[in-house]
């Protein structure tokens, strides 16, 4: 069967199975991201409730993103077996439980808890990408990778700068600060339930149809081949984990899409006490790094194409290389400003750099190995989150946010490394490859 994967991005329209996939998978990207990181800027508040000292704060982060690495090694392998449709579908309506019953929690214990569960969620990135990858052609899979992610990544942002705003909403109908930070919790939860109705309703798993139809009618598809091909779930899994590039991919996204996220966790916290600003300005501070995603990860993505067209695969591998070094020297310098002012443009600095290489990072992914795909986006989406759970551990050790970013500054130098280990044959890397 002739593949009927989608040769460009028809960014208006949503007549076609791939452009509905990509507008509704960024759309449960978004409200995922938005009910991940919704707890973060509302952390200075939640910190004074329940008097959490920093190591506690600390924990807290890392259980944000611990959960996610086993989730994501698990979806990948899931998308394979039983298609994006039901494994996203499913993700939402169990991740909304976690999000509606942090709003519950009446101690420490009950809020690491649910922050915990709520980490379950961040693994609808490799929905995303998997689903993008397999119904896109490969000369604008690298741009509709990371303008989906991109965009959905931004629900990080916007629940940075929007989550005080509505707390604030909240709190002039006369509820107390205590219980306004609940209600305001309450809505991402809601909203991850509705674009579960919405994603089983319009949107199917491969441009031909569902696996599950397919493989019955006896039709083999990417992804969860049939035939030669790994049939998905563990297999899928063992394949991928075989590649070297993809612990290569696993260590440099942990050293981009990681530090994105420790970024979030902390990017309030980090301006209220070390700068002085209000909960609202933090928000606006922090949320401006998240928003670079609207664009920047598109970017990253689009450029790795341009690259591939005209030159092959190892022309997006240096483009990650050199994104890298940007990134790391980036965060260096945001470390070190003492002033608001120049941090806030220091971290859009850096941060352009960081969502960049993450979409340079995903424009690579389906070239890796296509008969694995959903392990291989598992195992490397699950990186980034083993960085940020690594980051997290490393602020706990130090015992100060500032001192953190200098070292993990020079741990995403060094990481840069892995990215040019990942270069390909000449034979590999040929142009009908990178750009077909």
């Amino acid at each position: 069967m002739a593949s009927q994967k989608a040769t460009r991005i028809a960014l208006f329209s949503l007549a076609t199975p791939p452009m509905r996939a990509f507008h509704l998978t960024w759309m449960a990207f978004f409200v995922c991201f938005f009910a991940w990181f919704a707890c973060a800027p509302l952390m200075p508040v939640i910190k004074g409730e329940f008097g959490l000292s920093l190591a506690q704060v600390a924990n807290i982060n890392i259980a944000a993103v611990a959960i996610t690495i086993l989730v994501r090694l698990i979806v990948g392998p899931l998308c394979d077996r039983y298609g994006p449709r039901k494994t996203y579908t499913g993700l939402l309506l169990l991740g909304a439980i976690p999000v509606l019953g942090v709003a519950a929690s009446q101690s420490y214990e009950s809020f690491l808890f649910f922050r915990l569960g709520i980490g379950a969620v961040g693994a609808s990135f490799v929905i995303t990408q998997y689903h993008t990858s397999v119904m896109f052609a490969p000369r604008v899979v690298g741009t509709a990778n990371a303008a989906a992610a991109g965009w959905g990544n931004a629900g990080g942002g916007a629940a940075q700068a929007l989550m005080p705003l509505l707390l604030g909403a909240v709190l002039m109908l006369g509820v107390s600060e205590s219980l306004g930070w609940r209600i305001a919790l309450l809505v991402p939860g809601v909203l991850m339930l509705v674009m579960a109705a919405l994603y089983w309703r319009y949107t199917q798993d491969c441009p031909e149809g569902n696996y599950a139809d397919l493989r019955a009618a006896g039709v083999a598809i990417e992804g969860g081949k049939a035939g030669h091909a790994p049939a998905g779930g563990w297999d899928s899994f063992k394949a991928a984990s075989a590649n070297y590039r993809v612990w290569l991919l696993f260590v440099t996204y942990g050293a981009c899409f990681g530090i994105e996220i420790f970024i979030h966790n902390i990017a309030a916290v980090y301006y209220v006490d070390h700068f002085g600003l209000s909960l609202k300005s933090a928000g606006l501070a922090a949320g401006s790094f998240g928003l670079l995603a609207l664009f920047a990860r598109a970017l990253g993505g689009w450029m790795s194409d341009k690259l591939a067209l005209r030159g092959n695969l190892n022309s997006r591998v240096t483009l990650l290389f050199m994104l890298m070094i940007g990134e790391g020297v980036g965060l260096l310098w945001f470390a070190k400003v003492d002033s608001v002012t120049y941090a806030v443009i220091a971290m859009l600095v850096f941060g352009l750099f960081t969502h960049m290489a993450c979409g340079a990072t995903y424009a690579l992914v389906p070239f890796i190995d296509s008969r694995a795909l959903g392990g291989v986006a598992g195992i490397i989406g699950a990186g980034g989150n083993v960085g940020a759970v690594a980051a997290g551990f490393l602020m706990k050790g130090t015992g100060d946010i500032r001192q953190t970013l200098i070292i993990l500054s020079a741990l995403v130098v060094i990481s840069a490394l892995c990215a040019i280990a990942v270069r390909f044959t000449r034979e590999a890397a040929e142009p009908n490859m990178a750009a077909a």
